[in-house]
């Protein structure tokens, strides 16, 4: 069986901070893929695998395709570290 590592991918990401949708909203500015449900007062992002919760916490990536799509903190930590420019 062949191994495969994953390539170095940068990517840009924000982290949402319940209540506080802004950084989100300005992250995503161009996109609309964020979708707000009144009745549970939650938001869910628009993605190729449905529609997906956003928790207190959760990291919001923009991908290598310009795609949005949250991660779990603790998988983000694993994942990804942060680039100094």
């Amino acid at each position: 069986m062949a191994k495969y590592r994953k390539k170095p991918v940068e990517v840009e990401a924000v982290q949402y901070q319940f209540p506080k949708i802004g950084a989100v909203m300005d992250f995503m500015k161009d996109s609309s893929d964020l979708v707000y449900y009144v009745e549970t007062n939650s938001y869910y992002i628009a993605t190729l695998e449905g529609a997906m919760y956003i928790s207190d916490g959760d990291y919001i990536i923009k991908g290598v395709h310009g795609e949005f799509y949250p991660c779990k903190p603790d998988i983000f930590k694993e994942t990804y570290e942060e680039v100094q420019s």
